[in-house]
């Protein structure tokens, strides 16, 4: 939150791609805090308008991630 702070307050971009906060947005000041404040929370077809694909691909997004973090979850418990 340091970071999105920083930014917020300069009304500047952020530089850090390495935050775990970041996106390619410059409109919401490359920062994930700054776009749920601004927007709330996005329907997947308000995501893929931002970024110019249809919901139905980032729908395949997001379930791959969460099959991956499922995955993961169940390595480290077993």
């Amino acid at each position: 939150m340091k970071c999105f702070d920083l930014c917020k307050t300069h009304e500047v971009s952020c530089p850090n791609r390495d935050c775990r906060s970041w996106i390619d947005y410059e409109d919401d000041l490359n920062c994930t805090h700054v776009a749920i404040k601004t927007h709330g929370a996005m329907t997947l077809r308000q995501i893929g308008a931002r970024e110019g694909v249809t919901h139905v691909a980032i729908k395949y997004i997001v379930d791959s991630a969460g099959k991956k973090l499922r995955k993961k979850l169940r390595v480290y418990h077993g």
